[in-house]
């Protein structure tokens, strides 16, 4: 099992449009993919056409509950010419509800995600985090193998991926197998001009070595979370071949360094599973 947690404190840098991009490429070669849905606001769970669902991520935050991960987990909506379709365990509004009680637990409750996810069969984790250094967001850090930043390319860009980093060596601090590795910084949304190229370099300057493949701004990929539809079935729409492509070989960057056995092939669909 490969798990990598999506993150950044800011909201509108698109993290939750890379998961579903990670996710359509992932399906596109037949990966087993599990999305995990800790933010409140649902958009990874409709995103994947998952609109009213019959359980729920925070069951299993409410509680210690080791191995509880798959209890939660359903297929989703996704069409059957999408690859192999992506399980999610769903967000729910209780979500929001969750974190202030998951603070008052006296032993400390940031690794109840970790307990949920041990010995989860599922090849590849992502995990949508809130835009917030909160205790979901914790919870996940304690829980995945690695972690990606995604970030936009403007002002205050190069401060907050500064803060999220420091937020990681935090953790990586205080777990035992000094976890999760950083994969990159996924610079989403570059457009195609002067003040776009300007930020992008002082990312790529500030975290030399450490910038993924960017992901550019086009109408294709939001129209793709807008339909809860992959990009890679969008079809001939005005580019969506090259989002999509970006979205391959942001998967590729991610997975390169990991034991990736079974990953590529998409005969390892399992059978009778569409």
């Amino acid at each position: 099992m490969t798990s990598i947690a999506v993150v950044n404190q800011k909201g509108g840098v698109g993290k939750t449009t890379v998961v579903l991009g990670l996710a359509s490429a992932a399906a596109h070669r037949g990966i087993e993919t599990l999305v995990v849905d800790v933010d409140p606001q649902g958009n990874a769970t409709s995103g994947l056409a998952v609109f009213e669902p019959t359980r729920s991520i925070d069951s299993v935050l409410a509680e210690e509950s080791p191995g509880g991960i798959e209890s939660v987990m359903e297929t989703t909506g996704w069409p059957h010419d999408s690859g192999r379709r992506p399980l999610v365990a769903a967000s729910s509004p209780t979500l929001a509800a969750r974190e202030p009680q998951l603070a008052n637990d006296p032993l400390g409750a940031q690794d109840r995600l970790s307990l949920a996810m041990h010995g989860c069969s599922v090849p590849l984790i992502l995990v949508d985090c809130p835009p917030s250094l909160g205790l979901l967001t914790i919870n996940a850090l304690f829980a995945v193998d690695a972690v990606m930043v995604v970030t936009e390319p403007g002002a205050w860009a190069v401060d907050g991926v500064g803060r999220m980093l420091q937020t990681i060596n935090r953790i990586q601090t205080r777990r035992l197998d000094g976890g999760p590795e950083v994969k990159g910084i996924a610079i989403n949304k570059l457009g195609r001009t002067r003040d776009g190229r300007y930020w992008h370099e002082q990312l790529d300057s500030a975290y030399p070595g450490q910038c993924l493949p960017p992901v550019h701004l086009r109408a294709a990929v939001s129209e793709a979370a807008a339909q809860s539809r992959p990009i890679h079935t969008l079809g001939s729409r005005s580019g969506v071949v090259e989002a999509a492509c970006e979205f391959d070989v942001l998967l590729d960057s991610l997975l390169e360094t990991t034991n990736t056995g079974g990953f590529s092939h998409p005969g390892a669909i399992r059978q009778g599973e569409t």
